[in-house]
Formats: structure tokens, C-alpha cells, sequence
């Protein structure tokens, strides 16, 4: 009897322990309009843990171009970018997909007006999807920006907030 109730006792905390467990939080999508000169939403969130699609569309008429980071770098008095990268920072690689038209302007690499990762969609129309694992190296508050024509766009207001929760 005894052995039977120790046995009892047992699964019951097995099945205390299990659900507290932390469990990783749902995937989100967002969908980020780039105008002139603003992106809609301005502030998203994620968890750390969680999946995080961004769908990015360019609906104004100039290039625009999406970096993560903290700490904006001036070259020649203008804002060029971000001194710390947040997928640097994180060692993610975020996986970004362009429409077929475009042939790969999703990242620095092709990219040399600008250190840090980016996604430039150059024309009106022009979308792109970005997909990333929050990790806990991303917590805390981070600033979305568009540095194109030399920094104008960032100094017209476009930018806005990436927030991570634990």
C-alpha cells in the first residue's frame, strides 16, 4: 500500500514538473508596409524561443532596405547603419526569401553602402519574406532602420522598434 501511494506521489510531481515546463511560444507573422518615409507597424515584438516571420513590401516609390541593431554608425555626418548588428550579435542567420523578380538583394554581402545584415527592396512592389529563431542573445529593445540615400530615410523618421521578451 505504501509502495502504491510513493508511486502515486511520484507521477503526480512528474506531472506538476512537465507542465510548468517552459513551453516554446507560437510562431508569429508580421506584415511590414516600407513607405516614405515609415514602416507600418513601427514596433513588433517576439518571445525569446519564438519563430518570427516578417513580410516586408515596399509600398512607396524609392528603394527601402530593413537592418536590426543598436548604436547608429555616422560616416560623413550622415547615419550609415548600425554599430551592433542584431543577427551578428545573435550568430543567426536569418533565412530570407525574394520575390522571383528580384534577384537577391536580401543581405550585406551584395550590398557595400552598408555593414550589417540587410533587406533592400528597391522598387514599389517589391516584397520580401524573413524568417529567424529568436534567441536569448536578442533580448531587449532593438531598432529597425532604413538607411538608404546616405542616411536621408533615417533621419526622416524610418524606424522603429524590434522588442524581445524572455
Amino acid at each position: 500500500m505504501k509502495r502504491l501511494g510513493v508511486i502515486q506521489l511520484l507521477l503526480t510531481a512528474g506531472v506538476l514538473l512537465v507542465s510548468c515546463a517552459k513551453q516554446t511560444p507560437e510562431p508569429v507573422t508580421y506584415s511590414i508596409e516600407m513607405s516614405e518615409y515609415a514602416f507600418a507597424p513601427n514596433t513588433i515584438e517576439a518571445k525569446v524561443g519564438q519563430q518570427v516571420t516578417i513580410e516586408l513590401i515596399n509600398k512607396g516609390v524609392l528603394e527601402h532596405e530593413l537592418m536590426f541593431g543598436r548604436d547608429v554608425m555616422m560616416m560623413n555626418n550622415r547615419p550609415d547603419g548600425y554599430q551592433s548588428d542584431m543577427f551578428e550579435m545573435a550568430n543567426v542567420e536569418p533565412q530570407v526569401m525574394m520575390q522571383e523578380e528580384m534577384s537577391g538583394m536580401g543581405d550585406s554581402e551584395q550590398r557595400a553602402d552598408h555593414s550589417g545584415f540587410m533587406v533592400v527592396l528597391p522598387k514599389t512592389g517589391d516584397k520580401a519574406t524573413l524568417t529567424f529563431a529568436v534567441t536569448k542573445d536578442m533580448q531587449g529593445e532593438w531598432e529597425i532602420g532604413c538607411f538608404s540615400q546616405e542616411g536621408v530615410h533615417y533621419d526622416a523618421g524610418m524606424k522603429g522598434k524590434f522588442v524581445v521578451n524572455p
